[in-house]
């Protein structure tokens, strides 16, 4: 279903696209530009231990899990682009603040709160794609805009290594900052309100504690929303110890950013398969086929650590493959459990992101403090996750894999009642 959208305004749907990737992509600016600048970072911030630069990126994914409680009902009540102003200014503000913390503890602080402004552009993307989209519909663009999002990925560990060509660490924060003033612009100007009128919804507890009691009970969108945090929290293990990896482990840091930029490569081209085959074959059979293909890739990079411990290039290939899994598995895990909350959109999104980001930024903040010098923590929790997710899918789909319900019947007009 695609419903026009409720604004004299006039926006393609390629631009909306294009716009809600760039938005999403501002989180992974901020967290993978970065990860070149750990060793700069360590020294110029005096820390000891250098596992802690990891709490970095852990606390303002915290951020993002916390913020997201917040941005779903306002933008229920206020619509999306309102927050969404609020919130890419908001970003711009506190990476400024990041650049000039003069210690470590005030850095984490500031990356916290840089992370609580930045949940919005999580929440909200979901959210107005939600408002004009259903099932494999939703399930198609979402992956699209993870197609465009992971482009960043791909080249930000490279940006973050440019700048340090000419600047230092703390410039790369100055560069967020710019990035998010520009998103901001281009909301202003070219974004219409998405919220139809008649789904606004008052800030009432009583009314949000209602919507996120009906995510928690309704058994799909439990199991698929803690099933995607789960396989994330994978993803942020290894994002957490990525740079000491290739520096500790293969004695290659000068290879970091060519080979994180190959691994993020996987996750890209499992998403444009994805846009392409999801309608076909449906969300659940393309992401449970994927967690399948997981788990078995976990036991593999298991047993690579263990037989091959400093072979880069079977660590590239398997970790490679893995992610692309991901890729299949995180965005169509997400579509199924938004799919029944179409009048709540805000609010079920808002919660199911604080759900997912708190349980995955938690895995992946205890996969990362284990690194030993070795890539074993992170096989075993690619493997552990994948049993995981996989013993969570079975519950909610009552041991039946592969099924596709319900692809021709539309959503209830009021699933609250």
């Amino acid at each position: 279903m695609h419903s026009p959208l409720p604004s004299k305004k006039s926006i393609g749907d390629r631009e909306l696209i294009v716009m809600m990737a760039s938005l999403m992509a501002l989180n992974a600016l901020a967290i993978d530009a970065m990860l070149p600048a750990f060793p700069a970072m360590i020294s110029g911030l005096g820390i000891v231990d250098a596992n802690q630069i990891q709490y970095v990126i852990s606390v303002f994914l915290a951020g993002t899990g916390i913020g997201a409680l917040i941005y779903g009902p306002m933008s229920d009540r206020f619509g999306r682009k309102p927050i969404l102003l609020v919130a890419t200014v908001g970003a711009a503000v506190f990476s400024l603040a990041c650049s000039i913390a003069p210690t470590f503890e005030m850095m984490l602080w500031m990356r916290f709160a840089h992370g609580l402004m930045a949940a919005a552009m999580g929440v909200l993307v979901v959210s107005v794609i939600r408002d004009q989209f259903e099932g494999d519909a939703m399930a198609r663009r979402m992956s699209t805009i993870f197609l465009i999002f992971m482009i960043v990925p791909i080249i930000a560990p490279t940006v973050g290594q440019m700048v340090l060509l000419f600047a230092g660490w703390r410039t790369i924060f100055d560069l967020m900052a710019f990035m998010a003033v520009a998103a901001a612009i281009w909301v202003y100007y070219r974004l219409p309100e998405t919220l139809h009128p008649e789904n606004v919804i008052p800030i009432e507890p009583h009314a949000l504690a209602k919507a996120w009691r009906k995510v928690v009970v309704h058994r799909n969108a439990a199991g698929y929303m803690l099933g995607a945090g789960i396989v994330q929290g994978a993803l942020f293990g290894y994002l957490n110890s990525s740079q000491q990896t290739f520096d500790k482990v293969f004695g290659a840091a000068d290879f970091f950013t060519i080979g994180f930029a190959i691994i993020a490569i996987g996750i890209a081209v499992s998403n444009f398969t994805n846009s392409r085959i999801v309608e076909r074959f449906g969300a659940r059979r393309v992401s449970q086929t994927a967690l399948l293909t997981f788990i078995v890739l976990g036991a593999l990079q298991l047993a690579a650590a263990e037989f091959a411990p400093t072979s880069l290039t079977l660590f590239l290939i398997l970790l490679t493959a893995n992610m692309a899994m991901i890729g299949f598995i995180g965005s169509n895990f997400s579509s199924i459990a938004m799919t029944p909350f179409g009048d709540v959109a805000g609010a079920a999104s808002s919660f199911q992101t604080f759900v997912r980001t708190g349980l995955a930024a938690s895995i992946g903040a205890i996969i990362g403090q284990q690194f030993d010098g070795s890539v074993t923590p992170v096989a075993f929790g690619f493997l552990l996750c994948g049993l995981t997710a996989l013993a969570l899918v079975l519950w909610c789909e009552k041991g039946k894999l592969f099924t596709r319900p319900g692809t021709t019947q539309p959503l209830p007009v009021d699933p609250r009642s």
